[in-house]
């Protein structure tokens, strides 16, 4: 199938690693030009440099901080210098686990910008171009919490489900126009930010990482955990003219995991 993304421009955040790094490796692939924008300049140098290798095709970068209360309005107006943005793929990392009886408000602070405020304010930037060319594309990469609460991750679980707020209700005002806005919501897959969470779960409890891993992976009707690459190639659908009738909605892409999406 044509995903008739060739030459489309698209914004990937966190895309140093990760769930971020595969979406922007599958869109590479299809033919778009990409503005990869994290926190870390020479880790976005490489990751850059190894893309245009593979695919050929133009990449560039930007460096913002999504605690930082001026990063939206950096990352748009930077990531907009060398062309209008047509996909805009929200993702950040996580924060880390809590007791969600001792949480803080520092912890809901730095939270909540990161995970909703940096990201709405983002997207809500670059909606009007969209709008006016009658094409845009915004797709949040979320977490299975949003569905189904995580355990120790309060501050992950509320965040993430704040923007998926947010989506669900500008998608509908943004529809006739030729944008559509989704979520989607990862299971367990086998990213950096799983295995530290698995990690950390063998830690606390005195237990093998490997059982941890295994009991994760029996809970999972797919009996696996997926692949940044089976992720991606979903999110990539989503971003495609050819998904045009695709708005306002969560998808789990998460081996049948989540019994209530």
């Amino acid at each position: 199938m044509n995903l008739q993304l060739l030459g489309k421009r698209a914004l990937i955040g966190g895309a140093t690693s990760g769930l971020g790094l595969a979406t922007a490796q599958a869109l590479a692939e299809e033919g778009c030009t990409l503005v990869l924008w994290s926190r870390d300049q020479a880790r976005l140098d490489e990751v850059a440099d190894g893309i245009r290798g593979a695919t050929g095709t133009q990449v560039s970068t930007v460096v913002g901080d999504s605690a930082d209360p001026d990063t939206a309005h950096i990352v748009a107006t930077e990531a907009g210098r060398d062309g209008p943005i047509d996909i805009v793929i929200l993702n950040g990392g996580g924060p880390p686990p809590v007791d969600p009886t001792a949480t803080t408000a520092a912890g809901w602070e730095t939270a909540m910008h990161t995970l909703a405020i940096t990201p709405i304010l983002l997207a809500t930037e670059l909606l009007p171009g969209m709008r006016s060319r009658g094409f845009g594309r915004i797709v949040a990469i979320l977490s299975s919490g949003v569905a189904e609460p995580l355990p120790a991750l309060a501050y992950s679980n509320a965040g993430r489900s704040a923007l998926a707020a947010w989506l669900k209700t500008v998608s509908g005002a943004v529809a006739a126009d030729g944008v559509t806005v989704n979520g989607v919501m990862p299971g367990r897959i086998d990213t950096p930010r799983v295995a530290a969470l698995d990690l950390g779960r063998a830690t606390s409890t005195g237990r093998p990482v490997e059982e941890i891993r295994t009991d994760s992976e029996n809970s999972i009707p797919l009996g696996r955990y997926g692949t940044p690459a089976e992720f991606a190639s979903f999110l990539v659908m989503l971003c495609s003219p050819v998904s045009g009738y695709v708005t306002g909605r969560l998808h789990a892409v998460d081996g049948g995991m989540i019994r209530s999406a």
